[in-house]
């Protein structure tokens, strides 16, 4: 009997694989490479914080996948082929540190025609998808717009967009385009009157556009569930519904906040029942508030405060650009140390009050043009205040308000950055081959170079950074000095006091990573990634746990180990062992020291246990 059923079981197997949909896996995938016991569990959301199944603590950094998917070159996806996705993912992971993609999706063609849903497009788009997954990189897809939709827009237009489908916008028989005397292309969004009244249109349902926008999400989202392994779905952090969310054009009495609340978060609520009638039921969505809640200088009140507690099933999910540098008037100089860490604890405080976490899902600075010589200075201290809501002058004295760690994704990661070939609005007049290829913009952190080599467009120390990426407790500060650089100048906002001189010694000139948790008895190791600038035989660790200098390789007995990062790309990672619950733990983690003597070790130990004692308790 036992033989009859396995051969019964070969035959059901066998035929389960011929009705199986084009693209939907018929077996379990293979294990992502370097992948350690605890690694690749789903996320959710707990205590504010995104945590794993072990309970710890997970922070996202990463990278938009990509602006590409707003051009047609490439109809509608973030790559040219499987291949360039796989590329981009390793040079990701390896060159820029990131553990986590925003992945963009284009509802003009995901539904080209309305009601008929392209399974040619959501195949291409789950593929790759698949091989940021199989990367060991989380991802969160997100329905992109920006103008609403690209053909609004005549062929001789300065400026595009892109989101909805043809058909959504023959529907609504919009004014010609025209933004006036714009001199950035998000004018748009207050002063086309076709943008606004197309997106006042979406917001009101007119012509049924929101319910088809919603149908085409859940048979999107059912779609990549369905062709995704269990194990490649579990790295599929939730739904960003819409990004940058807008009303066009507010009704009569009505202001930003009670359009949120009136329209916005109903949309949300709709979405949220889409992703569970899909199978996402355990996934939050990333809701953005009104794009203007926390800008600097285009302000409005705003960041879903009628809501009520979001909890578990919605993820505060904002953007964060320097208007006031990008425009090139309000802000002369550069960036200082401590800029933005008010901004973004405006993010962090307005999530701790919706009871959920948050995550920065755009921030960045043009690379290119009149103020790319602020970008150093501007993306310096946004990962600084993502790492801590105190500026480095203060961090030693008051790490204890450091806060959260932040989430964040910045805009982006398009490896065609600068080798585009998009005719704007569809016009072979207008080819556009530089930057981005999409209003003039060019913030891709990445190239290919001649030879087809993924290659960075920054400099490496500010992007691949030391962060927790997970936490065995809870965080109770932070802070990553990258000793980046502006020109010739190397900017050192956090340098180590002279009153822990020890430490100072150690860290020398180098970079440094200081991550201070109380521990919640999870067995799994607390997580730092390890830039490609701290090779493991040259990395000092000094720490409650002990100290070492070159970790050895990952043990489950071991408090001090380093590993491979999940996905085979050669990237690293600092392994620390606490299971106990309730303690104090610290780590400082630096490339500043070559061979330090076991009483420098001692010393900076003795000095760093003071200090946490005297400022953590």
């Amino acid at each position: 009997m036992p033989n009859i059923r396995a051969r019964l079981l070969v035959v059901l197997v066998v035929l389960c694989g011929f009705l199986t949909v084009a693209g939907t896996p018929t077996a379990s995938a293979a294990t992502v490479p370097d992948s350690l016991s605890f690694d690749g569990t789903p996320l959710t959301v707990s205590g504010g914080r995104f945590v794993d199944a072990h309970g710890r603590e997970v922070v996202l950094r990463g990278y938009n996948v990509s602006g590409e998917t707003k051009l047609a070159e490439n109809k509608g996806l973030p790559f040219a082929s499987v291949a360039d996705a796989r590329k981009s993912a390793t040079a990701l992971r390896a060159l820029g540190g990131g553990n986590s993609v925003r992945f963009l999706l284009s509802w003009a063609y995901a539904e080209p025609v309305r009601g008929q849903v392209d399974p040619a497009y959501l195949a291409a788009a789950t593929d790759q998808m698949r091989a940021f997954l199989d990367a060991g990189v989380r991802v969160y897809p997100d329905f992109h717009q920006d103008l609403y939709s690209r053909y609004l827009f005549d062929p001789d237009s300065w400026y595009t967009g892109d989101g909805a489908p043809q058909w959504a916008v023959d529907l609504g028989n919009y004014p010609d385009e025209s933004c006036g005397i714009c001199f950035l292309w998000g004018q748009n969004i207050t002063q086309n009157g076709a943008v606004k009244a197309a997106q006042r249109d979406f917001w009101h349902n007119a012509y049924g556009l929101q319910d088809a926008f919603l149908t085409t999400a859940q048979r999107t989202m059912a779609y990549v569930k369905q062709n995704l392994t269990a194990e490649q779905f579990a790295g599929v952090v939730g739904f960003d519904p819409y990004n940058e969310p807008y009303a066009g054009a507010y009704d009569s009495g009505q202001n930003s906040r009670s359009w949120e609340r009136d329209l916005l978060w109903p949309f949300y609520v709709k979405f949220r029942a889409r992703m569970d009638a899909a199978g996402w039921q355990d996934k939050p969505a990333l809701v953005e508030p009104n794009l203007f809640w926390n800008g600097n200088v285009s302000k409005e009140e705003g960041g879903l405060l009628d809501a009520g507690v979001l909890g578990s099933r919605y993820v505060f999910n904002t953007h964060f650009y320097d208007q006031k540098a990008i425009s090139g008037i309000l802000m002369w100089g550069k960036a200082a140390d401590g800029q933005y860490v008010t901004d973004f604890g405006t993010v962090r405080d307005r999530a701790a009050a919706a009871g959920t976490a948050a995550v920065v899902s755009e921030f960045g600075h043009p690379l290119a043009g009149t103020v790319a010589d602020k970008a150093p200075t501007v993306l310096k201290a946004m990962y600084q205040a993502l790492d801590s809501r105190v500026k480095g002058a203060s961090w030693w004295n008051t790490p204890a308000a450091s806060g959260p760690v932040l989430s964040g994704q910045q805009w982006q990661w398009d490896i065609y950055n600068g080798r585009h070939r998009e005719l704007m609005n569809g016009n072979p007049d207008k080819v556009l081959t530089a930057g981005d290829a999409w209003n003039d913009e060019d913030l891709s952190a990445v190239r290919l170079d001649d030879a087809g080599k993924a290659t960075l467009r920054q400099d490496a120390r500010l992007l691949d950074r030391v962060y927790p990426s997970a936490t065995g407790g809870t965080t109770l500060a932070f802070t990553y000095e990258d000793r980046s650089r502006d020109g010739s100048t190397t900017l050192t906002w956090n340098p180590v006091p002279s009153s822990l001189p020890s430490t100072a010694q150690l860290v020398g000139s180098g970079q440094y990573g200081l991550l201070v948790w109380r521990s919640n008895g999870s067995a799994a190791p607390t997580e730092l990634h390890l830039p490609a600038s701290f090779p493991t035989a040259a990395t000092t660790v000094v720490s409650d746990l002990g100290t070492v200098y070159g970790p050895p390789a990952y043990t489950s007995t071991a408090k001090i180990g380093a590993a491979p990062e999940p996905g085979g790309t050669g990237s690293r990672r600092l392994l620390l062992t606490a299971p106990d619950s309730g303690a104090v733990h610290y780590a400082l983690v630096t490339n500043g020291a070559t061979a330090p003597s076991a009483s420098l070790l001692a010393a900076a130990r003795s000095e760093l246990s003071a200090w946490v004692t005297q400022k953590l308790g």
